[in-house]
């Protein structure tokens, strides 16, 4: 997997959890480049530009002013040119009723924010991996938290 470039995009309204996921991806052996925005409406912009090209894996927080997580998955998931783009949750709250419709609206993964770095670095690292090894196949339901 670290021979292979990561585009990667973060949309999440919180300036140091931006800055929080950054530094742990920049301290991971691997290849990327990360975008980020800061609400839904930036995020579906940058998505349905005609000439921009999809990053291989979206982080995408929850509760984002504007437009919310839940909004920009499925605004995703009916967009022919977006729905293969694997979407990993990434957020504060992991209530069991939210975690099943974003499965079933089609989220890749879902990753409850860890508040320590070392957790972060290890979950993120995870959750890259897997997009590489699954070829973007929604995993089953018992397999979709993930939690380092």
């Amino acid at each position: 997997m670290s021979s292979k470039h990561l585009n990667l995009l973060l949309a999440d309204d919180d300036t140091d959890d931006r800055i929080f996921f950054k530094e742990a991806l920049e301290k991971l052996p691997l290849s990327t480049h990360l975008t980020t925005v800061h609400d839904g409406e930036q995020l579906m912009q940058l998505l349905t530009k005609e000439t921009n090209e999809l990053p291989h894996v979206l982080f995408l927080d929850l509760n984002m002013p504007r437009k919310n997580g839940r909004e920009c998955l499925l605004e995703i998931k009916l967009n022919k040119k977006l729905k293969q783009l694997p979407v990993i949750i990434y957020s504060t709250s992991l209530e069991q009723e939210v975690v099943n419709l974003l499965y079933k609206n089609g989220a890749q993964y879902f990753i409850r924010k860890p508040a320590e770095f070392s957790q972060l670095k290890k979950v993120i690292q995870q959750a890259l991996t897997l997009i590489a090894q699954e070829n973007i196949s929604q995993p089953t339901r018992e397999n979709f938290v993930l939690t380092g």
